[in-house]
């Protein structure tokens, strides 16, 4: 998988993958010091929580791209969410790749989890965001999309996710290429909570000494 992540989607994004998806939103112009932090494939009880207290602890805000099956479950992790200040996104409501689903069968999913979330009673006034599970989304899904949506992918990839990356080398290289406008994937899920805690409070200590502010986005 850190292989496939190099290829495809290395720390500092490839322009080639923003060439082909220029809809898409790949960093944020910004004049301030500030960069985007977001997770992904939350809300999981207990890690989403420990994630909500260390943005606490940093006074920083971020935008969460939820699978709507995880909100179904957990709809009280996130209100929380909501409750604390940040922003949310659609990641599809079972967590599906682009690539690999049927266009209207992608629309579809990602339309169950808007009835989900309104189902469920919330009611989202940030603009609405979408970001592909696994970043995998075709031209014409992104076409169709876009008009509907804010697209977002990111200009750093962290790696959380990947048991084989070392930890400390994941986060030596995030704090040397991170710089102003930049989005940060982190992921709120069992399989990154490990690795999760030792970066995301180290990472979010050191950019608070250089002066940076996290924000959400919508």
């Amino acid at each position: 998988m850190q292989n496939l992540v190099t290829l495809l989607y290395p720390n500092k994004t490839g322009h080639v993958f923003r060439h082909l998806m220029p809809t898409c939103t790949w960093n944020i112009g910004t004049e301030k010091k500030e960069v985007f932090l977001t997770f992904d494939d939350g809300p999981i009880p207990v890690v989403t929580e420990w994630v909500l207290d260390v943005l606490d602890k940093y006074e920083a805000k971020a935008t969460f791209f939820c699978v709507g099956e995880n909100i179904f479950k957990h709809p009280a992790i996130f209100e929380k969410i909501l409750l604390k200040g940040h922003s949310v996104g659609n990641h599809t409501h079972n967590h599906l790749k682009g690539w690999k689903t049927n266009n209207q069968n992608y629309f579809d999913n990602i339309q169950k989890w808007e009835e989900t979330v309104k189902q469920l009673g919330f009611k989202l006034s940030n603009k609405p965001l979408f970001r592909p599970p696994y970043g995998q989304i075709t031209y014409a899904q992104t076409r169709h999309l876009h008009t509907h949506y804010q697209l977002v992918m990111w200009s750093i990839i962290t790696g959380d996710f990947d048991k084989k990356l070392d930890k400390e080398t994941c986060l030596k290289k995030c704090l040397k290429l991170t710089k102003s406008g930049d989005i940060i994937v982190f992921h709120d899920s069992i399989k990154s909570e490990q690795n999760l805690h030792y970066i995301l409070p180290t990472y979010l200590e050191e950019l608070k000494k250089r002066g940076f502010v996290f924000s959400k986005m919508g």
